[in-house]
């Protein structure tokens, strides 16, 4: 299974989503940096932070632009690597291999699946990182609310990682049953909406019901992408 996950990696040319990864990370840190110490998350006629309901911490704060991005960042890598080969034809070829469809299917969705989890954690650990330092000589807009050599948080920040990412195998399962990159990269985005919206003073992001559904729909969907592989139609 391995040789298979870096096999592909290497076929669809890990380094350039390495290097979008890279560029993520430094935008988010630049952007979240200013956010929290530069004053363009305060109201222009207050002065206040005007931060989104439920959003009233650092990390809550990082946790919601992360989540964003590579939620779309993991939908994104599975059209590429899943749906795109279906519409490219290319998935026939793999299917040719002496190795059972669902294995390769499996392989496929871990190499994005494994890829972005470490992405997502380092990112998040170089955000908190940033915005701790700068809390050594600035005035934060938000409370600091963590503490980097806990193990809990180290843990949490993991648990929180991999819910995100899973969640992209919902996309996944929409790409591939209509057969389209867009379907799956536009589910992504409206995974965004149900995550993060607010509904009057209900925060989708701050009840603990929402993702857990999520990530058990996200489940089922990851199960039937591999179930159905071998009479999915290559045409």
């Amino acid at each position: 299974m391995w040789k298979l996950i870096r096999l592909e990696w290497r076929k669809n040319q890990i380094g350039k989503y390495i290097r979008n990864a890279v560029i993520l990370a430094a935008v988010l840190g630049m952007f979240l940096f200013a956010f929290t110490y530069l004053g363009i998350a305060n109201d222009p006629d207050t002065g206040m932070p005007d931060a989104v309901q439920g959003e009233h911490t650092l990390s809550s704060t990082v946790e919601m632009f992360t989540s964003i991005s590579f939620l779309v960042f993991t939908g994104v890598m599975l059209a590429s690597f899943l749906v795109s080969a279906y519409q490219n034809k290319t998935m026939a070829l793999m299917f040719l291999y002496p190795i059972k469809r669902q294995k390769i299917l499996v392989a496929q969705m871990l190499a994005v699946w494994l890829f972005n989890l470490a992405a997502l954690v380092i990112t998040k650990l170089f955000l908190y990182g940033v915005l701790l330092l700068g809390a050594s000589f600035l005035e934060p807009a938000f409370p600091i609310d963590f503490t980097m050599t806990d193990i809990g948080f180290l843990l949490q920040a993991v648990v929180k990682s991999g819910i995100t990412v899973s969640m992209g195998f919902i996309a996944l399962y929409v790409g591939l049953a209509m057969k389209s990159s867009k379907a799956a990269i536009l589910t992504s985005f409206l995974l965004i909406l149900l995550t993060q919206a607010n509904v009057g003073d209900f925060s989708m992001a701050g009840n603990l019901v929402v993702p857990l559904l999520l990530i058990a729909v996200s489940l089922v969907c990851a199960v039937l992408s591999v179930c159905g592989v071998e009479q999915r139609d290559l045409r």
